[in-house]
């Protein structure tokens, strides 16, 4: 009976250490952001702590983490649900795109364990340029409650700056928080404006990422577990040249 007690205890305290470490990784999407017409194009979802290249592999993904949804959306705004397969330390999908326009990816999974009295909620975005950006480039194709977009990712440049957009309920998430993270691991803060843009201007080339995570106050039962807040995260990955 003890020994159960003590087992109880240690798993407790192990969560309660494990879960802050836990919400602070995120999921993202990598991809080129251009593609081709008639040639498949590959989509990796990897988990992890993107500042320490600290990439967790597929099968030691937590809880039920790999159930992810990832939807295509075409310049048209027709969706598609795309299928992904475990590799070494990602998921793996693809897609053919058949017109020019602004394709974007869309990831969401809301983890079915409760970490403490907090659901955790990461959303990731993508988008791919093939041909022209005529069709499709807009923010709001991301259909998840929380995003991060910019209409120029694909000839994102060293020294240049690059304009983003952050929502938070299909609207403007108006002055919050957003972490720009570079190729090195350097972090940078910034604030959005009254309209939700950002601006920063890299000095390195390579893939960065934009975090915005978004903390809401909110209590209910998730899959039998109470919880008081539900923590958003969002990504999105920017190659610069």
């Amino acid at each position: 009976m003890k020994s159960k007690t003590l087992k109880t205890i240690t798993f407790l305290l192990l969560m309660l250490v494990a879960a802050p470490q836990l919400f602070a990784h995120a999921l993202w999407i990598e991809t080129k952001a251009t593609g081709t017409k008639g040639k498949a194009q590959e989509i990796s979802v990897y988990f992890g702590e993107f500042s320490d290249n600290d990439i967790t592999k597929a099968d030691k993904w937590f809880s039920d983490l790999k159930d992810f949804t990832l939807v295509l959306v075409s310049p048209s705004k027709k969706e598609t649900k795309l299928t992904s397969k475990a590799l070494d330390n990602k998921y793996q999908a693809f897609f053919t795109p058949n017109e020019d326009g602004v394709y974007t990816i869309v990831m969401h999974h809301k983890v079915k364990d409760v970490y403490g009295t907090m659901v955790l909620d990461y959303n990731s975005s993508a988008t791919v340029v093939v041909g022209n950006k005529t069709a499709g480039n807009y923010a709001t194709a991301n259909n998840n409650v929380i995003g991060v977009f910019s209409e120029n990712a694909d000839i994102a440049k060293k020294n240049v700056k690059i304009d983003g957009f952050a929502l938070y309920e299909g609207a403007a998430a108006k002055e919050t928080k957003i972490k720009v993270i570079a190729p090195n691991g350097w972090e940078k803060e910034l604030w959005t404006n009254d309209k939700g843009q950002f601006s920063f201007t890299p000095i390195w080339s390579g893939n960065y990422m934009v975090e915005y995570a978004h903390t809401e106050k909110a209590s209910g039962d998730h899959n039998g577990k109470k919880y008081d807040e539900i923590w958003k995260m969002a990504t999105y990955q920017i190659t610069v040249k």
